[in-house]
């Protein structure tokens, strides 16, 4: 609604804010299916490197971890934010130079692209490999997951969404960090 309604300027590209008041605006052409397949085996590859650095660097950050005293949990979200760290600071660029919607895109877009596309990857890793696998969150962390999902169906569920939700949301993940510094 936000972003269709109520805030819409606040989502337009200053460059098609010029275009506003056509009706047409031109869309970007379509690639090709050879530039498909080359963005797929990328994204593939860079997933891949992806997912061994994070492991590579596990070890250190877990050393970091144990030296502060502070639960072993902590080392998954440290390598989660490391992971999406640059996404999340081309969205800050994006929101500081007044390109909302890009901002948005990047944000969103990386977190879902990160959770996605990795749990599968690790998953097959796994299955190939014969590691065992583990989803590895508490009863605690099971509950705000839970109530997480519940919030947002009941969102989804109306077709708007409000500031209030999101507040409720913001405040489940703060609670989850709690939980994970302080057991």
């Amino acid at each position: 609604m936000m972003q269709t309604i109520r805030h819409r300027s606040y989502f337009i590209s200053p460059e098609n804010k010029l275009l506003e008041n056509n009706d047409e605006i031109p869309l970007p052409e379509k690639p090709s299916k050879k530039e498909m397949y080359i963005s797929i085996l990328f994204l593939i590859l860079c997933l891949g490197i992806v997912v061994l650095l994070a492991k590579l660097l596990s070890k250190d950050v877990e050393y970091i971890v144990k030296w502060a005293g502070a639960p072993k949990s902590l080392v998954g979200v440290i390598i989660a934010g490391i992971v999406l760290l640059p996404e999340g600071m081309a969205a800050y660029r994006a929101a500081r130079n007044n390109h909302i919607q890009t901002s948005l895109n990047l944000a969103f877009g990386s977190a879902l692209a990160s959770i996605g596309l990795s749990i599968p990857v690790i998953a097959i890793t796994s299955v190939i490999t014969g590691i065992r696998m583990t989803l590895g969150i508490d009863i605690k962390s099971t509950i705000l997951l839970g109530l997480s999902l519940f919030i947002i169906t009941i969102s989804l569920a109306t077709g708007k969404t409000n500031i209030m939700q999101g507040f409720v949301l913001i405040a489940i993940f703060l609670m989850y960090l709690f939980t994970i510094v302080i057991p």
